[in-house]
């Protein structure tokens, strides 16, 4: 596998590594990216408040509830929302991280938040398909579009918006805010100023739900378990949240302000929506609406801009303008936090991660499925069953921000990187998981109607206790798997990351045990290798008992970690098939009149309704598998690698070998070849008159016993492996000296074509073995072939920042031999200076290669290519 020395590089998708369109969908926020000023990112959060299913939900309550239900509920459920955002709006912005990243930290641990993070994606993906519902009604009434069509065109308008992020986003927001605001105040001051009796009749409005229209406490609870849901809102403030800059002495009251407005603060403006709603629902019900058709919000603001206008055509433009622009609006930020609560998911329980971007269109098709099931007309059950699990989730975090932090069980800064975290922290994940099933179990009605009503807040409360019970029983010590170990070079804002080869900032960095060097948290989370190498094991988990060792030593190993495993995974299908089933079974409502429901139906509405696990499922299998893939192509690569090291090492020991041979040998030829060339110098002074074939002979035998004492020389120096020397070498001249030592019976072989004109930086003696070596492999080419006209030309080119030096000639082979073995065993022959000339070309940057004309009589050519730095012209 792949050392800690040599992690193995992980290459993203383009748009992954891309944060303009991932916008640091696994990441802490960097710094730099954050360029916006908190007016910009608090009007951008704000934004999304512009959801019509406000309105839709507060019709609702007050058609079922009546009045003096409602209206308490709202005014509790906004005080309740605002306390419990406070907390998360503020460890998000302080922390710069998103909703599924703060979770991990709160008290869940790394996997545990899997869960939320499901949840959290569930909550955008039924919202947006609630929001599309709403604008393809509205596309009908104003364009007599098909519901159908209607609910495509809602999905698809949104996807070149949410594609690049919080970057269009917050332009989108900041261009329609004013538009907005200015539509949605104006038919309720013409309301208020012009007709306020509608507010009695308002007040006075008595539910379908309530006998006598009074306050009832049964009435009071359901309205409240609706309107529970709305609380998760907060995770798509603070996916905006994130992106406010640091809080500085300069800017704290501009940043507290936006922490504030648009953290917890958006209840405000959507309690105010609520109640709109209610009012204008009891309008049109008052004006022969019925139930169902005046919670429809097209109609709902038909109706409110009556007051406005007594033009039918204008009422129907300003109210299906009205609708579509608030429902872009929100439904980008539901697509947005979507995707990244998806990506979140499926990194964690998959090691891989396809990108933002195709969470983004994954997410859309899911809404679009709700939407054409018909989720709006099961608005009430579908947010009072969701809302039970919602208040669960929130308890538990605010447990842990709001009463472990400052109690000191919790670490007071929240951690979400995958190397300091346990897999599942008790405190998050036990309380949660005890309070939903506790509440849905109240929700079913087994503890009475009162308990049925009240389930939301029961699984807020009963979550809050549990988790400060669990976290103070064990003593925080599931917050942090490993203490925080400091990075290299603390003065320098951003980190290499040794797996991509990115540079991020500090807080999203870790220092990995595994691969012993930095790496930044998204590819942390993706490692599928180190197992969670850098995490010590708990000794009370891995300390022996007695059904272990009975297991182990009866049945096979680790199966009391298998069987946990399976349960685990268990339980998880059947609580949500569960809560699939009793769904479709409350939305089916059989009554005393009609007690069965056919076969056929019951049976599509069950398929339709498991269609978006299955969904999951077949992205979870597909992610998985190709995890799995990477990680057996990264094995391949490692192996690889090894072999190739292990050729290296076995080269290098030869070599080290030979280089101890080589000094010996070369030691022991000096004396006689120093004998050699003494005694060839003196017979030439002494035979200085002798005949021309003699003197020719003297001097040849002279000349050779010099190459012989140079080649020694350079076995000696290559057995000493000494670093490269590099200096400014003028190439054209250099060429020309190192001709004027070489032999002079080739010169008249050689040409020149020296154009480089300028200087190399280079290894001097390196070089000059490399180019010596080469030039007689050359002249020895042409005195084989017995060439009269033999030519070697010797040029030197320059282009951009390489030189070429090439050496050819042609003496080469006979065309009749070329692709041969002939051709072969000549070619591989190099001389004794091979492996000097192979260094020389590593120390250079270089390549060299041949090149055969099969139907010229240049021969082989031997080329030499450099990367060079140029210092100047020669």
């Amino acid at each position: 596998m792949e050392t800690p020395q040599s992690p193995a590089l992980r290459s993203y998708h383009s748009w992954i590594a891309n944060e303009t369109l991932e916008d640091y969908s696994l990441r802490y926020a960097a710094r730099s990216f954050r360029r916006w000023s908190p007016f910009v990112i608090a009007n951008t959060a704000l934004g999304g408040i512009s959801f019509l299913a406000l309105e839709a939900i507060g019709g609702a309550i007050t058609l079922s509830y009546g009045f003096a239900n409602a209206f308490p509920a709202v005014l509790i459920t906004c005080l309740f929302v605002f306390v419990t955002n406070l907390p998360i709006a503020y460890y998000s912005s302080r922390y710069n991280i998103d909703m599924d990243l703060l979770t991990r930290g709160a008290g869940f641990g790394y996997i545990g938040s899997t869960i939320t993070s499901l949840i959290y994606a569930t909550f955008t993906f039924i919202f947006f398909a609630l929001e599309g519902a709403i604008m393809a009604q509205a596309l009908k009434l104003f364009a007599d579009v098909p519901l159908v069509l209607g609910y495509i065109i809602s999905s698809l308008v949104i996807i070149p918006i949410t594609f690049m992020g919080v970057t269009m986003i917050s332009k989108l927001q900041m261009v329609t805010q004013p538009i907005w605001i200015a539509m949605l105040l104006a038919p309720f001051i013409y309301i208020a100023v012009g007709h306020p009796e509608t507010l009695d009749q308002w007040m006075a409005f008595a539910g379908s739900e309530t006998a006598d229209g009074g306050f009832d406490v049964l009435a009071f609870g359901s309205a409240i378990g609706v309107l529970c849901a709305l609380s998760i809102q907060i995770g798509e403030q603070v996916d905006y949240l994130r992106f406010l800059p640091d809080k500085t002495r300069e800017n704290r009251w501009r940043w507290w302000a936006a922490v504030i407005s648009a953290g917890p603060g958006w209840i405000v403006v959507g309690g105010f929506k609520i109640l709109c709603g209610s009012l204008l629902a009891v309008l049109a019900v008052s004006a022969g609406l019925s139930p169902s058709t005046a919670l429809e919000p097209i109609h709902m603001y038909i109706k409110a801009y009556e007051y406005v206008s007594d033009d039918p055509r204008t009422v129907l433009a300003l109210a299906a303008i009205f609708v579509l622009i608030s429902q872009v609006k929100i439904n980008v930020t539901n697509a947005y936090a979507g995707s990244l609560a998806w990506s979140n998911f499926f990194s964690r329980v998959t090691h891989y991660h396809p990108g933002r971007v195709v969470w983004l269109i994954f997410n859309i098709l899911i809404s679009l499925l709700l939407m054409l099931l018909g989720i709006f007309q099961t608005l009430e059950l579908v947010l009072a069953v969701y809302s039970v699990i919602a208040a669960a989730w929130i308890g538990s975090i605010f447990a842990d921000l709001a009463i472990l932090k400052p109690m000191g069980v919790s670490p007071p800064f929240t951690e979400f990187k995958r190397a300091y975290l346990y897999d599942f922290n008790p405190v998050g994940c036990g309380s949660m998981a005890f309070a939903s099933l506790f509440a849905i179990i109240c929700f079913m009605g087994s503890f009475g109607d009162l308990a049925e009503a009240y389930a939301a807040p029961i699984a807020f409360f009963t979550a809050l206790s549990s988790a400060v019970l669990i976290g103070v029983a064990t003593r925080g010590r599931y917050y942090l798997a490993r203490p925080r170990m400091p990075l290299a070079e603390p003065e320098k804002p951003v980190v290499r990351c040794e797996i991509c080869e990115l540079e991020y900032e500090r807080p999203d960095m870790v220092h990995c045990t595994f691969y012993r060097r930095p790496i930044c948290s998204l590819c942390c989370s993706l490692d599928s290798h180190c197992h969670d190498a850098c995490k010590a094991p708990d000794a009370n988990l891995e300390a022996p008992h007695y059904l272990g060792r009975a297991l182990r030593s009866k049945i096979a190993p680790r199966m009391t970690q298998r069987l946990l495993k399976v349960s685990g995974v268990l339980f998880s299908l059947a609580v949500m098939t569960a809560a699939v089933f009793l769904l479709t079974y409350r939305l089916i409502e059989p009554t005393a009149l009609q007690p069965h429901v056919e076969s056929g139906a019951l049976l599509l509405r069950v398929f339709l309704a498991l269609l978006p696990l299955l969904a999951i499922g077949a992205w979870w299998i597909v992610l998985s598998h190709e995890s799995r893939e990477l990680a057996e192509r990264d094995l391949v690569t490692s192996l690889e690698k090894l072999r190739q090291a292990q050729q290296e090492l076995a080269s290098t020991e030869r070599l080290a070998a030979i280089g101890q041979i080589t000094a010996t040998v070369s030691h022991e030829l000096r004396n006689p070849l120093g004998t050699m060339v003494t005694s060839a110098d003196i017979l030439r002074r002494s035979l200085k008159n002798a005949d021309e074939p003699v003197t020719g002979e003297l001097q040849r035998l002279q000349r050779n016993a010099w190459r012989c004492v140079r080649i020694i020389e350079d076995l000696l120096d290559f057995s000493r492996k000494h670093a490269p020397v590099m200096s400014p070498v003028a190439i054209d001249r250099w060429v020309k000296q190192q001709l004027s030592e070489e032999d002079q019976e080739i010169a008249h072989l050689i040409t020149l074509k020296l154009d480089a004109g300028c200087d190399v930086l280079a290894d001097a003696e390196r070089l000059r073995q490399a180019f010596s070596n080469v030039l007689q492999n050359a002249a020895q080419a042409c005195e084989e072939r017995g060439k009269q006209s033999g030519q070697i030309i010797i040029s030197t080119q320059r282009l951009r920042d390489r030189v070429y030096l090439s050496v050819s000639d042609n003496g080469g082979l006979a065309v009749s031999g070329c692709g041969g073995a002939r051709v072969r065993a000549a070619l591989q022959h190099q001389g004794v200076r091979r492996r000097a000339r192979h260094a020389a070309r590593q120390a250079h940057h270089g390549a060299a290669w041949r090149r055969c004309a099969h139907r010229k009589p240049e021969g082989c050519r031997h080329h030499r290519l450099a990367r060079s730095a140029m210092c100047g012209s020669a």
